[in-house]
């Protein structure tokens, strides 16, 4: 899909794939189709989010920004179903879960603990990074392999422990 954006004294053509987007709206239609309210609504909410974010930032997202719109909204329920099981609301908490295995069923496949060990090994080595203080270095190289794959706590939490020992 081309689209053409017009900023202050420029006109910028770009090419841009709405894959992730277009999954989005597509199983918006099929859940208004089979009636199925839990998706249907948590769907729209997504799909706003995603709107809201590129009339904030005013640029059409690609499927790096609609994944990482998708993966604040898990992260928002997530807290939501910790705050429910805390004040023993299981109506709450249930819903958030459901919530959460819809949006995740649009991420793609995460990383398990030792693949993304192994990728920040990996960058580590790549960025010649030598204790803590690289971390900065190290987590801008390769939060973006792990795009979408692994929450960014996780990554944190993994490249700190290597570059510990």
């Amino acid at each position: 899909m081309e689209q053409v954006s017009e900023k202050p004294g420029k006109l910028e053509a770009t090419v841009e794939f709405m894959e992730l987007k277009t999954q989005l709206n597509e199983g918006l239609k099929q859940a208004m189709k089979a009636g199925d309210e839990l998706r249907k609504r948590t769907l729209r909410m997504a799909l706003a989010a995603i709107k809201q974010a590129e009339v904030d930032r005013q640029v059409t997202l690609d499927d790096a920004g609609v994944l990482a719109v998708l993966q604040k909204e898990i992260k928002i329920r997530r807290e939501a179903l910790e705050e429910a099981q805390k004040a023993g609301r299981a109506d709450l908490s249930t819903d958030a879960q459901a919530e959460i295995e819809v949006l995740s069923a649009f991420l793609p496949k995460g990383l398990s603990a030792d693949e993304l060990r192994q990728l920040a090994r990996e960058v580590i080595a790549e960025t010649g990074a030598a204790g803590p203080a690289d971390m900065g270095r190290v987590m801008k190289a390769l939060l973006p392999k792990v795009a979408g794959r692994a929450p960014g706590d996780q990554v944190s939490a993994a490249v700190r422990e290597l570059l510990q020992h």
